[in-house]
């Protein structure tokens, strides 16, 4: 139970006009507490200790200590008993409009609390790589919304490397990234997101259906992105094999990639998570690579380590585990799986 230590200055508690005899002087040895407020209330208002007590669901003992308590605290009687007859003393007089007020209180503060989330609440803050941002967030928000009207989301983009200093700075509650991992943060590995070879439907490797990646090294090739963790393990894969791959063209995003080939200037190792679309409108193809292993892509979340999450955040994980599995059905996906096994 909450503890009450009322102030006796009428400038505070109760109005100007409260007659001198009317403050209560309090004891320094208890203070009150709300359930003695509340023993003292129900006494007052059915002018009964036994029907004080079927009112609050106690024992008729149990009313009578919680108003001993309250006396011995406040160092004065509030009730006269003369047989089955209660009646309140001049001091219970003077504090029953109190004790009322001071009920009311508490019941409008929880009141408050609980509505609190869905008024006053701040955005929930993000961060994210452009793909996750672009190919899988927009499904998640759509859902998050329809979930939680109410809710903002703030959503900050960046490389993987950026995601995380904004978690660390506590810029963003959740981060989603690629494959990252610091002593300061949780991560979660939600998925897979394997890089998947795509051509124009007239390419010679769309009627083969499996290639070798010496083979891909050699055509025109479309990289994106330089400097982000993608073009690194790309590059990377090709460096591992000694080849050198036949880049004629570099973009700044997956976008621009995806047209390029579609358009036929080359073909390109793109995320699955970005051309479930353009495979399944057939604009794009995708092929099998054999004798390369590729990096292995997860999508990671992140938040601080020893922060627990809050409500809000908490669904929205849910929400993009959901996601991920709810995408992963069509050839492309069943090829190239997304979520984690």
């Amino acid at each position: 139970m909450g503890r009450f230590n009322l102030t006796s200055s009428p400038t505070v508690c109760g109005p100007r006009s409260a007659p001198p005899q009317a403050m209560i002087k309090f004891s320094d040895r208890e203070a009150m507490e709300l359930h003695q407020l509340e023993a003292f209330v129900a006494v007052a208002t059915f002018r009964s200790f036994h029907r004080a007590a079927e009112a609050l669901y106690l024992s008729q003992p149990a009313v009578s200590a919680r108003i001993q308590a309250l006396e011995r605290a406040l160092g004065k009687r509030l009730f006269e008993r003369d047989g089955r007859t209660v009646r309140l003393t001049e001091a219970g007089e003077a504090l029953l409009p109190y004790a009322e007020r001071a009920i009311q209180a508490v019941a409008e503060g929880q009141h408050a609390v609980q509505q609190a989330p869905a008024r006053a609440a701040g955005p929930l803050s993000l961060a994210a790589v452009p793909t996750i941002c672009t190919y899988l967030l927009p499904e998640v928000i759509k859902r998050f919304r329809q979930t939680c009207a109410d809710c903002k989301v703030l959503i900050r983009t960046g490389h993987s490397r950026e995601v995380l200093q904004m978690v660390l700075n506590e810029e963003a509650e959740l981060g989603l990234a690629r494959s990252l991992s610091h002593p300061q943060v949780e991560t979660i590995h939600l998925a897979q997101d394997p890089f998947v070879l795509v051509v124009y439907p007239r390419h010679r490797f769309a009627r083969v259906g499996r290639v070798r990646l010496e083979e891909v090294a050699a055509e025109p090739l479309i990289f994106y992105d330089r400097g982000s963790s993608d073009w690194t393990l790309l590059t990377a894969a090709f460096r591992r094999r000694a080849l050198l791959p036949n880049v004629v063209l570099e973009l700044d995003t997956i976008e621009a990639a995806k047209k390029m080939v579609e358009r036929e200037v080359g073909i390109s190792l793109l995320p699955k998570m970005a051309i479930r679309r353009e495979i399944a409108e057939g604009t794009l193809v995708p092929v099998r690579l054999t004798g390369a292993d590729l990096p292995r892509r997860h999508v990671d979340l992140i938040y601080l380590r020893g922060r627990q999450l809050g409500e809000r955040a908490q669904q929205f994980v849910q929400l993009v585990r959901r996601v991920l599995v709810s995408s992963d059905r069509n050839r492309i996906n069943k090829q190239y799986p997304l979520v984690a096994r």
